[in-house]
């Protein structure tokens, strides 16, 4: 609070959840979409504090040592608040550690489903996904996509041939076959999160034996395979997991993010499109398009700038907080 006089007590959390909670409304009315982000951080007034919803589920997440003082408090707030069956929490983050804090997870309140893990069902635009709130990454599923896939989606030629690398569990290639591609290639390192998103396909009607291949390995070793075989494709998504946490290792993160689009702009046909990302809060937006620059000249191929992405509006960016702005993304054309 920037007010020295406001008590922090149980009243003072309360309204800032709520207050949360208020400016979700919209996305909470809308049936075809039952996954977003309920608290972020800092740009909620509340430092520290993740929450996601999906379903009728919440994933708590605590990042700082403040928020952990008053977490049984706030998850109190949420069960009267928000209603959910079920609250798991997520605090098995690293950062944790610079706050004196151990890894947490598990089930904090509600009983969860029988088997292993906590496989949930959700909603995105009309699409359907299987998250696993206790062993997927971050909160089980990027929320932050949300919007960006149904942009790409919409963009994508008519029987594209689609690269979705780092797919995770495949929430691009849903996007992409459900707009007409032709076929999706999902590259992951995961093997079970590829096998969750082939589940995820089939939850949507597709058929992953003739429509999709799961392909298991390190994204950049296998995308210099393929550009040593020739394969070429008509739409190539490059949405990789952080690549830089501190400030020291941001030359290193740059090269990582130059070579991971050199070899997209090199796999793509002549008018193929790169959907290219980087969610390191450290890379600015204008360092980003830089790199790309400097990928697409290495690679001898002109590229223009179709569109300019961000997080999903579940993710606001609190004006006095512009490091909440984290995730950038470019569609881009490659002659």
């Amino acid at each position: 609070t920037w007010d020295q006089e406001e008590a922090i007590d149980e009243g003072f959390w309360r309204r800032r959840l709520q207050r949360a909670i208020d400016g979700r409304r919209a996305l909470a009315a809308d049936p075809a979409t039952t996954a977003y982000r309920l608290v972020y951080g800092e740009s909620d007034g509340l430092p520290g504090l993740i929450v996601d919803r999906y379903g009728d589920s919440l994933v708590v997440q605590s990042l700082a040592l403040g928020i952990e003082t008053v977490k049984p408090m706030l998850v109190d707030l949420l069960a009267e608040l928000a209603q959910p069956a079920l609250i798991v929490e997520r605090s098995d983050v690293d950062v944790r550690a610079k706050e004196g804090l151990a890894e947490v997870a598990g089930v904090v309140r509600g009983r969860a489903p029988d088997g292993d893990g906590v496989v949930v069902e959700i909603r995105e635009h009309g699409h359907r996904f299987l998250v696993d709130l206790l062993r997927g990454q971050k909160t089980g599923f990027y929320l932050d996509q949300r919007e960006n896939r149904q942009r790409l989606a919409g963009i994508s030629s008519q029987g594209a041939r689609v690269l979705n690398a780092f797919a995770y569990t495949g929430g691009f290639a849903v996007y992409a076959l459900a707009a007409g591609a032709g076929h999706v290639t999902n590259l992951d390192s995961s093997l079970e999160a590829l096998e969750l998103a082939e589940r995820n396909l089939q939850l949507n009607g597709f058929d992953p034996d003739a429509q999709a291949d799961g392909v298991v390995g390190d994204v950049f070793q296998v995308l210099r395979a393929w550009r040593q075989e020739g394969q070429v494709f008509d739409t190539i998504i490059l949405d990789p997991p952080k690549f830089v946490t501190k400030q020291a290792n941001i030359d290193r993160a740059a090269r990582a993010y130059k070579d991971i689009n050199l070899l997209g702009m090199q796999l793509l046909r002549p008018g193929g499109i790169l959907a290219t990302f980087s969610c390191s809060g450290l890379v600015t937006a204008d360092l980003f398009q830089k790199i790309v620059f400097g990928a697409s000249v290495d690679s001898r191929r002109e590229v223009q700038i179709v569109e300019r992405l961000s997080q999903g509006p579940d993710h606001p960016v609190l004006l006095s907080f512009p490091e909440g702005e984290y995730l950038k993304g470019l569609i881009c054309r490659v002659w």
